[in-house]
C-alpha cells in the first residue's frame, strides 16, 4: 500500500507525487496519488504507529517532526537576509551608491563621510529587527520545547513537541493544549467522547464534544494502542477550521473496516481539553501545516499617511539633489570655458588629462557633485523615525487610563509602525456584541403560547402583573404543558457537560425524570438553529428545535412516530458517514427532520452596553470621525443598540435599504434616499442609514457610487445581518473611496479579524470572544471606552510629533548643505568643501540627533486632560494637515533661508583683508567653514527648542547638553595633532574661532537674526489669528490659578522643591507628564498636582 508513496519537505507549496523520493527542507509526511475517493485525490496518508509502519512498507519512512516556526531569521541568515531587506529601501540604496561612488572615483570628501552614517543607520536598524526577530524565537522554542507523552514501545515516553512525528501516538491531560491537529483515538470516558474550547483559535468559549470511532475507542491502554493496526486517509492540510474529510482503516483479524473521519474526529492544534481526563489521538499534521500554522498571516505592510508623505517629499529633495548637481556641474565648465581658469599656470594638466573623454570627465563631476551635496537627503531619518517608534509605542502600554484593573488588562501594541496613524482616522467601523456591550446575556421576558412574561425582582410574572399579585389576576392563562415544554426543550438545547467528580445535587420538591438523547443536530450560523431528538420515559420520540435570532431564541418542537424515526436515523447515518459531499447530504438531513414544527415561544435576552460608550461615541463625532456600526444582529436589536449607545440620535432621520431582492429595486431605493438627503426634508439636519447584509450585497454589485453618495450625507450608518467578508467589504469601498480616507476597525471576535485586517488601523478588544481579533491587530485594548484617548491623546501627540520630526529632518539638512552650495560659487566649482570631513560625519549623528529623538518622544503641544475634553481639536490635525505640502514648503524656505543668513553673515564678518584676530591674523577656508557650522548646531537646536510646548528635564539636558558637547568635541578634536588622519587642517582652528570677539559678536548676531522672525510670527498669530489648539495652549496651566493667592513661605517653596525632585529621580524618564503618571504609580494624585502647581507658582514669582 506503501510502495507509491513520496516524501515531502515542509514549507514547498506544493505537494509532488512523483515515484522519486524527494527530500526538501524537513521531510514531513507520506503522501499517496492513489485514493478511491475522488475528494481524497493526492491526500495524505497517516499509518498510526511507527511499528505498523515498518510492517506496511518496504522503505524506510522518514516522517516530519512537529517543529513550527514563526520568526524570520536564523544565526546564519541574519546578516545576508537583513542587508538584503535592508537595501531594498530606496534611502538606503541610494547613500550605498554614494558610498561606492566616494570609493571609485576622486571626490571632494571622504567615504567615510557617507560611509559612517550608513554603518550607523544599518547597525540601529539591524540590533531593533535582530531583537524583534529574537522574541519571535522565544516565543516558538516555548511552544517547540513544551513536554508531551507519546506512545512508544508499548508505554509512554515524554518528549519535546518538536519531536512529534505523523502517525505518533499521543496522550493529552486535562487541560493541556493539543500539540498538533489529532485524530480522536480513545478518551477515558467508555464513549470515547471528549470536550474541548477553541477559543484561541476562533474565539468561540463554549465547549464542544469531539468523537472517537467505536473500533479504536475501546483502545484505552498503553498496550492496547501499540497493537493498534490503522491508518488515517485525510485531505491536505488547508485552513479552514471546520473542514475536515477523511476515513480510518482499521485491521481486525486480518479484516479491514473502514470508518469516515470528519471534524467531529479531529482536535486542532492550540485548542484546550477541559472536562477529560485524559485522550490518546493520532498525530496527521504537525508544524507548519498544522490549521493553527495555515491560518496565521503575516499582517499586510500597512504604511502611514506620514510616511507616504515623507516618500513624496524625499523624491522632491533628490529634484533639488539632481538640480544642484547639474547646475555646478554645468557652471564649472562654463567657468572653466576661459583657458586662464581651465589650467592655470599653478595647476597645469597633464597629457592625459588634456587627451581624456569630455564625457567621462562631465560624468565624474557630476558624480563628484552628487556626492559633495548627498548630504541633504537625511540619511539619519528612516531609523530616527523606527527608534520613535519603538520607543514611543511604550507610553500607550505604559498609560493607566487604559487599564482595566476588573480584567487585569493593559494596552497592547502589535505593531509600532502606526502610531501617528492614530491621529489621522476619519472613519471608525465598530463590532456591536463584545465591543459596544458586554456579551453578557441577561434573560428578560418571554412569550408563551401568546402571553408575554418578564423578570420582576428575580420572578418570572405575565405582562401587566406585579411579583406579588395573586395568580388567578392574570389576564391570560397559559396552560401548563406550554410552559412545561418550553422549559424542558431550553434544558435539552442547553450545552450542559458533567464533571469529572460526582457532586451531590439536592432536588426538593421535583421530580427526576430521565430522556434518552438520540441525535444532537449542531447550530451552525447557516441555519441558525440547533436540534436534538429525544426519546421520552413513555417511548415518543420528540423533534426539539429552537432559532437562534442572536438576542431572541424561537422555540418549536415536532414529535415523530416511531417509523418516522427510523427514517429520520437512517438520513442521518447516511449522512455522517458518506465520505463524498458529507457537508451538503447533512444540509439535506437537517431539511428533512427541521419542518412542520410546532410554535411553543419565544425568549429575549438583553446584552448590556460596556461603561462610556455613549460618551466614547459622541466624542469621535465632535472629533470629526464618522462611526460605523457593522454587526450580524438582526435589524430591530441592532437599531435599539445603536439608539442606546448614542450612535443613533432621536431626533435623527433614519434611512432604510432593507429587504431588497433585485437589482433594480435596490437601485430605485438608494435614488429615493439621495434625493431625501438633498431635498433636506422636515428641516432634518442629519440623516442615519440602516442596511441589511442582502440589500447591501446588490448595492455593491452596480450600485457603489451612488451608495457612497447616499452613505456620505449621513452622520451615522448602521449594517445589520453581516457576514464577516462584507465587513471587510465595507472598509475597503470607504477606504479606496476617491478621498482616501483613514479608516479604523474595531471588535473582538473571529468574525471580526478580516476588517481589522483591511482597515489603516486594527484594534481588537480583549474581550470574552477569544484572542484572535487581538492577535491579527494592530493595537489591543480592553474596552471601547479606551478607544477616546487612544486617539484623542496619544494619536494626536504622535502624529503632532513624527510629522514636526519629518520636517526638522529636511530643515536642518537644508540648512546643512546650502552653505555648501553657495561656497562653490566663491571657489570656481571646484568641489572643495565647506566643512570638515568628521563635522559632515557627525552632523545628524550625533550633533543634531538627540534633541529632535527626545522632542519627538515627550513633546504634547496640549494638555492630556484638554484633548480629552476638548475632542474638537483632533480636527486641526486631520488630513494630514501637520504635515501638508504648505508646511513643507514652509519648513524647505525656512531652512533655504536660514543657510543663505549663516553663509553671508558669516561671509559679510570676514569681507575682504579683514582682520579679526588680535594678532592681525585672517581667519582662513577652514575657520570660515567651522563658523557657518557653529552658527548652524546653535540655530537648529534652538528653532527645535522654540517648537517645544512639553519640557522636561530630559529636554532640556539634550537640548543644552548638545550644544555643549559640540564645543567641547570641536575643542578637543582640534586640540590634538591625530596621527592617523591625512591632514591636520582643523588643528587649532576652533580654538582660533573663539578667541576671536568677533566671532562670538557675529554667532550672536547671526542666531538672533534667524530665529527673531520665528518669534514675532508666532507672537503675532497667537495674539492676532489664534488657532483653536493655541486657545487650548493658554488655559493648560490653569489649575495653578487655586494657588495663586495662597502665601508661600521660603521654608515651603523649599519642601515643595525637594519633593518633586525626589520624584522626578524616581520615576526616571518613563514619566509623559506630572500631574497624572507620578500620581498613579505613588497612589498619591491630589497631592502631587499640589506640589506640580505650586512649583508652578514659584517659577513665576
Amino acid at each position: 500500500m506503501l510502495n507509491n508513496f513520496s516524501l515531502l519537505g515542509r514549507g514547498l507549496g506544493e505537494y509532488t507525487t512523483k515515484q522519486k523520493y524527494t527530500l526538501q527542507a524537513t521531510p514531513h509526511r507520506v503522501t499517496t496519488p492513489r485514493l478511491k475517493n475522488p475528494s481524497l485525490k493526492r491526500g495524505v496518508v497517516v499509518p498510526v504507529n511507527a511499528r505498523f509502519i515498518q510492517g506496511r512498507s518496504a522503505h524506510t519512512l522518514i516522517v516530519m517532526s512537529f517543529f513550527s516556526f514563526f520568526f524570520q531569521y536564523t544565526v546564519w541568515n541574519f546578516i545576508p537576509k537583513n542587508l538584503f531587506e535592508q537595501f531594498r529601501r530606496i534611502a538606503n540604496f541610494y547613500f550605498l551608491i554614494i558610498f561606492l561612488v566616494q570609493l571609485m572615483i576622486d571626490t571632494p570628501t571622504s567615504p567615510v563621510t557617507s560611509g559612517l552614517p550608513l554603518f550607523f543607520v544599518i547597525t540601529v536598524t539591524a540590533i531593533k529587527q535582530g531583537y524583534e526577530d529574537w522574541l519571535r524565537h522565544k516565543a516558538d522554542n516555548e511552544v517547540n520545547g513544551a513536554p508531551v507523552f507519546v506512545v512508544r514501545s508499548g508505554s509512554l515516553v515524554q518528549t519535546r513537541s518538536r519531536n512529534i512525528r505523523v502517525g505518533d501516538i499521543v496522550r493529552v491531560a486535562k487541560d493541556e493544549t493539543f500539540p498538533a491537529d489529532l485524530v480522536l483515538l480513545s478518551s477515558d470516558r467508555a464513549d470515547g467522547t471528549c470536550h474541548i474550547t477553541t477559543a484561541s483559535l476562533d474565539g468561540e468559549t463554549n465547549l464542544k464534544t469531539h468523537y472517537s470511532v467505536a473500533e479504536t475507542a475501546v483502545c484505552q491502554s498503553e498496550s492496547q494502542l501499540e497493537a493498534l493496526q490503522a491508518v488515517v486517509e485525510c485531505q491536505q492540510p488547508e485552513p479552514d477550521l471546520y473542514r475536515f474529510v477523511g476515513r480510518l482503516t482499521v485491521t481486525q483479524h486480518g479484516e479491514e473496516i473502514v470508518r469516515p473521519l470528519g471534524p467531529e474526529n479531529l482536535l486542532l492544534r492550540g485548542a484546550r481539553l477541559k472536562n477529560t481526563k485524559e485522550i490518546f489521538a493520532v498525530a496527521v499534521y504537525t508544524g507548519m501545516e498544522s490549521k493553527m500554522a495555515l491560518n496565521y498571516k503575516c499582517k499586510s505592510q500597512k504604511r502611514s499617511a506620514v510616511e507616504k508623505s515623507m516618500n513624496t517629499y524625499l523624491i522632491i529633495y533628490l529634484g533639488i539633489l539632481l538640480f544642484e548637481a547639474i547646475l555646478s556641474t554645468i557652471l564649472k565648465y562654463a567657468w572653466q570655458f576661459d583657458d586662464k581658469w581651465d589650467e592655470p599656470f599653478y595647476n597645469k594638466k597633464t597629457e592625459q588629462e588634456r587627451n581624456s573623454s569630455q564625457i567621462l570627465e562631465f560624468i565624474s563631476d557630476f558624480l563628484a557633485f552628487m556626492v559633495l551635496y548627498n548630504f541633504i537627503i537625511p540619511i539619519s531619518l528612516y531609523v530616527t523615525v523606527e527608534m520613535q517608534k519603538f520607543l514611543g509605542s511604550f507610553f500607550i502600554g505604559w498609560d493607566l487610563d487604559l487599564y482595566h484593573e476588573e480584567s487585569d488588562q493593559k494596552a497592547q501594541v502589535n505593531t509600532s509602525d502606526l502610531n501617528e496613524e492614530l491621529g489621522q482616522v476619519e472613519y471608525v467601523f465598530t463590532d456591536k456584541t463584545g465591543t459596544l456591550t458586554e456579551n453578557e446575556m441577561h434573560f428578560r421576558e418571554c412569550s408563551i403560547n401568546g402571553t408575554k412574561y418578564r423578570e420582576v425582582n428575580g420572578k418570572l410574572v405575565p405582562e401587566g402583573m406585579t411579583d406579588d399579585s395573586p395568580d388567578g389576576s392574570a389576564p391570560h392563562l397559559v396552560t401548563l404543558t406550554h410552559i412545561y415544554s418550553l422549559t424542558l426543550l431550553l434544558t435539552d438545547t442547553h450545552a450542559m457537560f458533567p464533571p469529572l467528580q460526582p457532586q451531590r445535587i439536592r432536588f426538593d420538591f421535583f421530580i427526576l425524570i430521565m430522556y434518552k438523547l438520540l441525535h444532537v443536530l449542531e447550530f451552525d450560523p447557516n441555519r441558525r438553529r440547533m436540534s436534538v431528538i429525544v426519546q421520552t420515559p413513555s417511548g415518543k420520540v420528540a423533534h426539539r428545535i429552537f432559532l437562534k435570532g442572536l438576542r431572541t431564541l424561537v422555540v418549536a418542537c415536532r414529535h415523530f412516530s416511531a417509523a418516522e424515526y427510523v427514517e429520520v436515523d437512517r438520513r442521518l447515518n447516511a449522512a455522517r458517514t458518506a465520505l463524498q459531499q458529507r457537508e451538503e447530504k447533512l444540509q439535506e438531513a437537517f431539511s428533512y427532520i427541521e419542518r412542520d414544527l410546532q410554535l411553543l415561544g419565544a425568549t429575549g435576552v438583553e446584552d448590556k452596553l460596556q461603561d462610556k460608550v455613549q460618551e466614547t461615541i459622541e466624542a469621535l463625532r465632535l472629533a470629526g470621525i464618522k462611526v460605523w456600526v457593522l454587526t450580524g444582529d438582526k435589524h430591530e436589536t441592532a437599531v435599539s443598540v445603536s439608539l442606546s449607545c448614542g450612535h443613533f440620535h432621536r431626533t435623527m432621520n433614519i434611512l432604510e435599504l432593507l429587504q431588497q431582492r433585485t437589482d433594480n429595486d435596490c437601485a430605485e431605493q438608494l435614488r429615493v434616499l439621495y434625493r431625501k438627503n438633498l431635498s433636506g426634508e422636515d428641516h432634518v439636519i442629519q440623516h442615519g442609514l440602516v442596511v441589511d447584509g442582502a440589500s447591501l450585497s446588490l448595492a455593491l454589485r452596480g450600485h457603489e457610487k451612488l451608495f457612497m453618495e447616499v452613505c456620505k450625507s449621513c452622520s451615522a450608518v448602521l449594517c445589520c445581518r453581516m457576514a464577516p467578508l462584507q465587513k471587510a467589504k465595507i472598509v475597503r469601498l470607504i477606504k479606496t473611496s476617491p478621498e482616501k480616507p483613514i479608516t479604523l476597525a474595531v471588535g473582538d471576535g473571529a468574525n471580526d479579524v478580516s476588517m481589522i485586517q483591511e482597515a489603516h488601523v486594527g484594534i481588537g478588544i480583549m474581550g470574552k470572544e477569544g484572542r484572535q481579533a487581538v492577535r491579527n491587530s494592530d493595537y489591543a485594548i480592553a474596552r471601547f471606552k479606551f478607544l477616546a484617548k487612544l486617539l484623542l491623546v496619544h494619536g494626536h501627540f504622535y502624529y503632532v510629533r513624527i510629522a514636526t520630526l519629518v520636517q526638522y529632518f529636511f530643515y536642518k539638512n537644508v540648512c546643512f548643505i546650502t552653505p555648501q552650495f553657495l561656497y562653490q560659487f566663491f571657489c570656481l566649482f571646484s568641489q572643495q568643501t565647506l566643512y570638515d570631513s568628521v563635522y559632515l560625519t557627525l552632523y545628524n549623528i550625533c550633533f543634531t540627533s538627540l534633541p529632535i529623538l527626545v522632542y519627538s518622544l515627550f513633546e504634547q503641544l496640549v494638555h492630556p486632560h484638554v484633548l480629552q475634553s476638548k475632542p474638537a481639536l483632533y480636527r486641526d490635525i486631520s488630513k494630514n494637515a501637520v504635515l501638508s505640502m504648505r508646511t513643507f514648503l514652509y519648513w524647505t524656505l525656512l531652512g533655504f533661508a536660514h543657510a543663505f543668513i549663516f553663509f553671508f553673515g558669516s561671509y559679510i564678518l570676514m569681507g575682504e583683508d579683514t582682520t579679526l584676530m588680535g594678532n592681525g591674523q585672517m581667519f582662513g577656508n577652514w575657520t570660515f567653514g567651522t563658523l557657518v557650522f557653529t552658527v548652524m548646531v546653535i540655530t537648529v537646536t534652538l528653532k527645535l527648542a522654540l517648537e517645544t510646548h512639553f519640557w522636561t528635564w530630559i529636554s532640556h539636558f539634550v537640548t543644552w547638553g548638545s550644544i555643549a558637547f559640540y564645543f567641547i568635541f570641536s575643542l578637543f578634536y582640534g586640540g590634538i595633532i591625530w596621527p592617523f588622519l591625512h591632514t591636520q587642517d582643523m588643528y587649532f582652528v576652533f580654538v582660533q574661532l573663539l578667541s576671536s570677539g568677533s566671532a562670538w559678536f557675529a554667532i550672536i548676531i547671526i542666531v538672533i537674526t534667524c530665529l527673531f522672525p520665528d518669534v514675532v510670527k508666532k507672537v503675532f498669530y497667537r495674539h492676532l489669528k489664534p488657532t483653536n489648539t493655541q486657545k487650548s495652549q493658554d488655559g493648560c496651566f490653569s489649575p495653578c490659578n487655586y494657588y495663586i493667592s495662597r502665601d508661600l513661605t521660603a521654608f515651603d517653596l523649599i519642601r515643595i522643591y525637594c519633593r518633586v525632585v525626589k520624584l522626578i529621580f524616581a520615576q526616571g524618564p518613563n514619566i509623559e507628564r506630572f500631574d497624572l503618571k507620578w500620581a498613579r504609580f505613588l497612589e498619591a494624585k491630589k497631592q502631587i498636582r499640589h506640589y506640580c502647581a505650586l512649583v508652578c507658582i514659584s517659577i513665576h514669582k
